[in-house]
């Protein structure tokens, strides 16, 4: 089940950035210098209320020195140039930043003057006089496992110049949410290098019309429009943009503002008159000299256009990314709609069919049907086969036979039959009716999808896209094609746009040809990955039909509890049966299984169970080491013959400790697995766990409604903590998804200068007529720099410029029902899992007994980088960090400059893997 670049975030979200990251880098510390903007434009135009985004221009930072022991010295580190997102990332290399200038002002917006970042080919000598290092130790804490051979392979922004260029950029089509944030990035990104950026309002429209729809902004243009949905700049069809003479007079409009870079946030439809646009752009310039319109000079000088277009639709139809901006939200929204309908459902035993948005593109309906775990979903992809009214009819007759209270239908809206003709929900509601004589019901959730807040994944995707937009403009040719910046695994990626489009294009021309196999595997690999979980957990086998395996499998949830178990259960017991295998459920973790609460557990018990928070199965943080007996014990006396452990980092130790114990225990020669799941994301070979994506959203919906909470008071600074032990992940992801000033997280080591230079950083935001400010907090950030601590230094610093508020977000981070990233990545990793089990089963029978004692036989199964993964859990112990419970090697360290430079603050960034057009992957059974 390795996943393509083609899968979406429902495999996607999940994955890694990169492996080859930077080990808890020094390189990326809290920022120690401001710089006031200044606005180019004072348009009326302009008038976003400035708020919680950071208003305070970059300081500069001080690296700080990483925590824990240093790894081994390398003897002859090799130098490598990895500019391909395909390519392992080099070592990564340190930049040091000058103590003794902490707290001197800076007034340029430019990275280039003077930047700690211009230091990255010097030697760790320099570097050390520099930083203020006496000894030759004090650098080699600093620069942990970093040497001067193998500091010039980085690639680093710093090195790009946006001077004497403009950006313009637009949203056009259908609005979603996370366009705010795509427009925010590019605007900020675009001045921190220089560039001047414009608005171009209503779209195509604007460009077209001119005058005031092109304006040129400012920094605080775009304050507090991240948590908003939709598109604060409009978007409008545009008819005249069809014709020659539309697109003439729209080169003029930008060559008057000698804009000759352009930021597309659209769908198909709006990209591909943008690689028109691009192709006409010399002939549209010399037709404008010759109607004496423009000067010659300026054919000359704006003689190329550069195009980057963003994918912003909440439908998933564009091929190439995995994910658009606005698809997760408008998941959101459905699950929602469905959550609530269920109890309502429930209570009138009703059956609901709900129709969903999608237009040609079933992806909405197929995952919100795997997250709720409906009764039956119908898209255009996959239509339903010959005689499908008497097999859903039965479908849903046996459900009710089975005591089950309620169906749910998931309707797209562009369902149809293998005949291409239309299915309704009207129609399905008709039918139920007629043949069953259910009480049935149509909901059409409608634009209400579309609307809303942006989830915390569509505002990370829009803000790294945004970034990843403006880099591309600038290090564009007149020779680079017009490229779409999507996603890739958990990787930012460039393809060309018409590659993609023409891919796009394709899979409707396979529904309409009614290949209906090939558009499948056109939509990519997660589609197809989705569609064939979907049908493997929907409907049951007759017990006949199923293969007999005479194996019993065991689960059960180890560690804290995390949104996202359940669904993960049902998955794995519903693929068990499956497998012909008799599933068992272990209730409270291995202090359980000791006591022999262990039932076979059935088809119908897990009903219901993928919208539940929590863990309906109990779990606790005991490990087996001291009930190591007991445990062999009970799986001698209930014949386990494999294990699924569902937990966080508990959950690992335990399989370490199962493993270890094999010598002296032959029941626990037996193959074993472990799926992560814990809010602190903080399990060694994963990227994701279960549970950290609602976790995630909850502290960002939490930072939204505190920020509201300041709005027509005086001046505030919100102090939020929040969960993940020692891992950074929630504060440093959370900071991005809400727009902080500052994250304080343990991997990245701060100290009383850095706080000092971040309440400096407030105080010149709050005279500038910002209202407030957000910092977050890991709860293990620091043993002296606690909450109240920051909470006193800030208030006792800020005052006569704004007070503080403090906010501990506790045990709410792990309530709640799951989010869909956390329901479908719970449901695809267990289902894996399990067929893994089947497999191992099958290797290690011999003589009548399962016998199962090689390190390949307890693994941990994770995302890294763009794949599921099965790793031995004795070979991750070199990647851990045992006394921190985190890996040493963590992806989302490589974003962490993100919240920095969009908070205004001077940092280094890295984009080694970013630079190199890729291709777009097309299925070889599809004929092109």
């Amino acid at each position: 089940m390795s996943e393509d670049r083609n899968q979406s975030f429902y495999s996607i979200k999940i994955q890694a950035f990169s492996l080859h990251t930077v080990r808890r880098p020094a390189s990326q510390g809290s920022a120690e210098h401001r710089q006031p903007g200044t606005p180019r434009s004072s348009s009326p135009r302009e008038g976003v209320e400035a708020g919680a985004s950071q208003e305070a221009a970059p300081p500069r930072e001080e690296t700080p020195a990483p925590r824990g022991d240093p790894p081994p010295k390398e003897e002859t580190p090799t130098p490598r140039i990895t500019l391909s997102p395909k390519e392992e990332t080099a070592a990564p290399r340190i930049t040091l930043s000058p103590k003794e200038e902490t707290a001197a002002p800076r007034i340029t917006l430019s990275p280039k003057e003077d930047s700690p970042a211009r230091w990255g080919t010097t030697s760790l000598q320099e570097a050390a006089a520099r930083s203020g290092a006496s000894t030759p130790e004090t650098v080699s804490r600093k620069a942990s496992h970093i040497s001067s051979d193998n500091m010039p392979d980085k690639k680093f922004f710093e090195n790009l110049s946006g001077a004497e260029k403009a950006i313009g950029v637009l949203t056009s089509g259908g609005d979603a949410q996370g366009m705010n944030a795509a427009v925010r990035a590019v605007v900020r990104m675009g001045i921190y290098v220089e560039a001047k950026v414009y608005f171009i309002y209503e779209g195509y429209q604007g460009m077209v019309d001119g005058g005031e729809n092109i304006v040129e902004v400012s920094w605080e243009s775009v304050s507090s429009i991240l948590q908003v949905g939709g598109t604060v700049i409009g978007s409008a069809r545009c008819k005249a943009f069809r014709t020659r003479e539309g697109r003439l007079q729209a080169a003029c409009n930008l060559v008057k503002c000698g804009i000759t870079n352009l930021c597309v946030i659209g769908g198909d439809g709006s990209l591909t008159g943008a690689n028109l646009f691009r192709e006409e752009w010399s002939g549209l310039l010399e037709e404008l000299a010759r109607n004496g319109e423009i000067e010659e000079e300026a054919v000359k000088k704006y003689a190329y256009l550069n195009i980057v277009g963003m994918v912003g639709s909440i439908d998933n139809d564009f091929c190439g990314t995995d994910m658009t901006i606005g698809t997760d939200s408008a998941l959101h929204r459905i699950i929602e709609v469905v959550d609530a309908i269920m109890t309502t459902a429930q209570s009138h035993q009703r059956t609901f069919v709900l129709e969903v948005m999608g237009r040609h593109c079933g992806y909405l309906a197929l995952v919100s049907a795997l997250a709720c775990g409906a009764d039956w979903v119908f898209i255009p992809e996959y239509p339903p086969e010959e005689g499908w009214e008497d097999h859903m009819c039965e479908k849903l007759s046996e459900n009710r036979a089975r005591k089950k209270r309620l169906n749910i239908i998931i309707v797209a809206e562009g369902a149809i039959d293998s005949h291409n003709k239309a299915i309704t929900s009207e129609q399905i509601k008709d039918l139920v009716v007629k043949r069953l004589g259910f009480d049935t019901r149509v909901t059409i959730l409608g634009h209400v999808q579309r609307g809303g807040t942006p989830s915390a994944f569509d505002r990370i995707l829009a803000s790294r896209m945004g970034v990843e937009a403006v880099l591309a403009l600038l290090e564009a040719t007149p020779e680079t094609p017009a490229c779409v910046v999507s996603l890739s695994g958990n990787q930012a990626v460039r393809l060309p746009l018409m590659e993609c489009v023409q891919m796009t294009q394709d899979v409707q021309k396979a529904m309409d040809d009614r290949r209906f196999l090939d558009a499948v595997q056109l939509r990519g690999r997660s589609f197809e990955n989705n569609l064939n979980t979907y049908k493997l957990l929907s409907t049951k086998r007759l017990a006949a039909e199923l293969p007999k395996s005479n194996f019993n499998v065991a689960i059960l949830n180890v560690g804290a509890p995390a949104a996202g178990m359940n669904a993960a259960v049902r998955s794995a017991v519903r693929t068990g049966i499956t497998e012909g295998h008799k599933m068992f459920a272990v209730t409270d973790g291995f202090e359980g299984f000791s006591r022999g609460q262990i039932k076979e557990i059935s088809w119908g018990d897990v009903g219901g169970w993928t919208g539940q928070g929590g863990s309906i199965l109990g779990t606790k943080r005991t490990l087996p080491a001291k009930i190591l007996e007991k445990i062999a014990e009970q799986m001698r006396a209930y014949n386990i013959s494999a294990l699924l452990v569902i937990g966080g980092f508990e959950a690992y130790l335990g399989l370490l400790e199962l493993s270890a114990a094999r010598e002296k225990y032959d029941e626990l020669c037996i193959p074993m697995v472990m799926v992560p799941a814990t809010v602190s994301n903080n399990v060694p070979g994963s990227d994701f766990s279960i549970g950290a994506d609602t976790a995630l959203n909850t502290i960002t919906d939490t930072c939204d409604r505190i920020k509201l909470s300041a709005s027509g008071t005086k001046r505030r600074v919100f102090i939020i903590e929040t969960m993940g032990g020692y891992c950074g992940y929630l504060a440093n992801m959370g900071g991005l998804a809400a727009g902080a000033d500052a994250a304080y997280i343990f991997e990245e080591k701060f100290d009383i200068r850095e706080l000092q230079a971040n309440v400096e950083h407030l105080t010149a935001k709050m005279k500038t007529g910002i209202q407030r400010g957000l910092v977050l907090r890991n709860e293990n950030c620091n043993d002296n720099y606690t909450t109240d601590f920051i909470y006193q230094l800030y208030s006792e610093e800020g005052k006569g410029v704004f007070d503080c508020r403090k906010n501990v977000l506790g045990h709410m981070q792990q309530g709640g029902a799951p989010s869909p990233f956390d329901r479908n990545f719970g449901t695809k990793i267990s289902a894996k899992a399990v067929l893994w089990i089947s497999n191992k089963l099958k290797e290690c029978y011999r003589r009548g007994k399962i016998f199962a004692n090689t390190e390949e036989s307890v693994c941990l199964l994770g995302m890294r980088r763009r794949t599921l993964l099965f790793q031995p859990v004795a070979q991750l112990k070199d990647e851990t960090d045992f006394v921190h419970r985190i890996a040493k090697e963590q992806w989302w360290l490589k974003l962490r400059p993100l919240m920095k430079i969009l908070a205004k603050y001077k940092t280094s960034y890295d984009i080694s893997d970013s630079g190199q057009l890729e291709h777009v992957h097309r299925p070889s059974s599809v004929e092109a």
